[in-house]
């Protein structure tokens, strides 16, 4: 969450903001059947299984959950782990639409029976 406060000094506006890292899943989305300049611009390969016809976002607070997200969704279903970033809490994953709405399935349950997380719903385009 980003929390902002305001002060003035000699008529100038001075803004602080700050990151208050929390125990959450922000974002849980998934991409059904995205068009191949979608893969091309997020660096991953669309040719590598045409059955892959789906894509899925994560955003975890601490960044460092993203691992265990990673772990969760690969032990689930047969969904690519395609980018994991353990610095900002992002995971990307590619599979077939229920393979992907399983995995975060699955990750949602865990981060919020076992870790104690507040998430969000999944949603999907």
């Amino acid at each position: 969450m980003r929390y902002g406060s305001e002060r003035m000094d000699e008529g100038k506006q001075r803004i602080v903001q700050e990151l208050v890292p929390g125990k959450q899943i922000t974002l849980a989305h998934i991409i059904a059947n995205p068009d191949k300049i979608l893969y091309e611009k997020l660096g991953l390969n669309p040719s590598v299984d045409y059955t892959r016809s789906a894509i899925g976002i994560l955003t975890v607070s601490p960044a460092e959950t993203a691992i265990i997200a990673g772990d969760i969704a690969i032990k689930t279903s047969g969904v690519l782990l395609d980018f994991v970033d353990r610095f900002s809490g992002t995971v990307i994953i590619t599979g077939t639409v229920s393979q992907v709405e399983i995995s975060l399935q699955a990750i949602m349950e865990y981060a919020e029976t076992k870790l104690g997380f507040s998430v969000c719903d999944i949603t999907k385009t």
